[in-house]
């Protein structure tokens, strides 16, 4: 049975690397109805959190992305770590060595010179004494002649000449394991079958092979990503936009378009830009994978999160932009809010929203009467010929029982007839009089969606600001 695993180290957020990583895991146990295992790295107590590991857990979830074992912890198996190290002390396939910071410095140096690979010379391979003051380290005997030679199933055939791996530390002196030690202790003594990681992994790879095979484990098969480079070609980083995955959620990204968005960040099938998640675990596997770094677009990005909000349950939508009412202090009591009627306000909404964040601003007028108007608008279209259509406008309005969009359709028809003009004549002072705007969803919904008795409020204040010729 296929086993893989996610194994982030919580000294941060997880970010959209570790995300695609995660995902390309989780679609390939799925696909092969195997197993995906929640592993958390925090062998590094100084840089690792309780916060750290509860927002990994809190980003997987809301990806959506389940785990059938875990989350284990490295912390909680060091008894195992220790008992695989001595085994291989005692072996002779590790030894403890007693060289000081100054010493391995001093060392490094002067195989450089000699070789041009800053390296430790193995001097401590034979001794046979402790050193006294010196707390140890014990150090793998690592192969160096020949080279370690590996299939992986994203780059091919890889070799790797064993004179560049020195023998590397896999307990330090304070007793923590290191982690390429921990690594292949735990992916063996989890039975995982195949290795999914990014490729800054992959020198790494030769070191873990050897120990496998000094631990007598067997050694599971590798894939490795392509890294995720900004749209300049360097590394993703914070000035191409946010990099945690939980900052997309608070900018009102919803999680199924950046899953869809990450997995096609280095992965594809024909010229299919969008999936649902049982389209990708059928389809998902690692010869989809191309070889070259994926280049993230937010731009496409962004237009995916907008095809799934107009696509997106109407009801859980609703709910979702309640929640952004709140964070962005729009509305100070969501809970008052008729949901029937909200779940209106995001049909009329979602087709000019790229997210929650601009859904949620793009209507706030109508929760509070704009502060100000678009100053080009008031220019261009509070002009006072328009006064008595709009005077006749509010006695229309004020005359409907039913105020409906069919029904203030009709109101507006009628102002239109009476004085023989184009709707044009009108629409944009009252869209400006109702949102404090000159663009917004269609004229008869958010007058609607505003309310009879505001609508007017609005549209006879504008009447006064034009009547008073008032600087706005």
């Amino acid at each position: 049975m296929v086993r893989v695993r996610f194994a982030p180290s919580p000294t941060g957020h997880l970010h959209i690397g570790g995300a695609r990583t995660a995902i390309f895991n989780w679609l390939f146990a799925r696909h092969n109805k195997g197993k995906f295992i929640l592993r958390i790295e925090d062998t590094d107590r100084t840089r690792s959190t309780e916060e750290a590991i509860k927002e990994i857990l809190e980003a997987l979830i809301w990806l959506g992305i389940d785990w059938d074992e875990g989350p284990y912890r490295q912390t909680e198996r060091i008894e195992i770590y220790k008992r695989e190290a001595e085994r291989l002390v005692k072996e002779g396939k590790a030894y403890y060595c007693y060289c000081t910071p100054e010493e391995l410095q001093a060392i490094r140096e002067e195989t450089k010179k000699k070789t041009g690979i800053p390296k430790y010379d193995g001097r401590c391979r034979h001794r046979t004494t402790p050193r006294e003051g010196v707390k140890p380290v014990i150090r793998f005997k690592a192969q160096n002649e020949g080279e370690t030679v590996f299939k992986d199933l994203i780059k091919g055939e890889i070799r790797y000449p064993n004179n560049q791996i020195d023998d590397f530390i896999i307990v330090r002196s304070d007793g923590t394991p290191t982690y390429n030690f921990v690594v292949v202790v735990d992916d063996a003594s989890m039975n995982i079958t195949h290795v999914i990681r990014g490729d800054d992994h992959l020198n790494n790879t030769p070191k873990q092979i050897q120990l496998y095979q000094a631990l007598g484990y067997e050694i599971p098969k590798f894939a490795h990503v392509p890294m995720i480079l900004g749209p300049d070609r360097t590394k993703l980083s914070k000035r191409h936009g946010a990099t945690s995955v939980l900052a997309y959620r608070e900018e009102g990204f919803l999680p199924e378009a950046l899953f869809n968005f990450l997995v096609r960040l280095g992965w594809s099938y024909k010229d299919q830009e969008i999936f649902s998640k049982e389209e990708l675990i059928k389809l998902f596997s690692l010869e989809g994978v191309g070889k070259s770094p994926a280049i993230f677009n937010p731009e496409k990005l962004l237009w995916l999160n907008h095809h799934y909000i107009k696509t997106y349950p109407v009801d859980k939508l609703a709910n979702l932009l309640k929640e952004f009412l709140k964070k962005e202090k729009i509305v100070d009591d969501v809970e008052d809010i008729d949901i029937k009627w909200l779940q209106e306000v995001v049909v009329a909404f979602r087709e000019r929203s790229k997210t929650l964040k601009e859904m949620a601003h793009s209507c706030a007028f109508l929760f509070k009467p704009p502060e100000e108007y678009d100053p080009e608008g008031v220019k261009k279209f509070f002009k006072k010929e328009i006064v008595p259509y709009l005077e006749e406008l509010v006695k229309e309005l004020e005359n409907l029982e039913d105020f409906s969009p069919q029904n203030i359709e009709k109101a507006f028809r009628k102002v239109l007839d009476k004085f023989n003009i184009k709707l044009k004549a009108i629409a944009q002072p009252v869209r400006l009089a109702i949102t404090g705007k000159t663009v917004s969803p269609g004229l008869h919904e958010i007058l609607y969606l505003t309310g009879k008795k505001e609508s007017i409020k609005r549209i006879k204040r504008a009447i006064e600001i034009i009547k008073s010729q008032k600087e706005v």
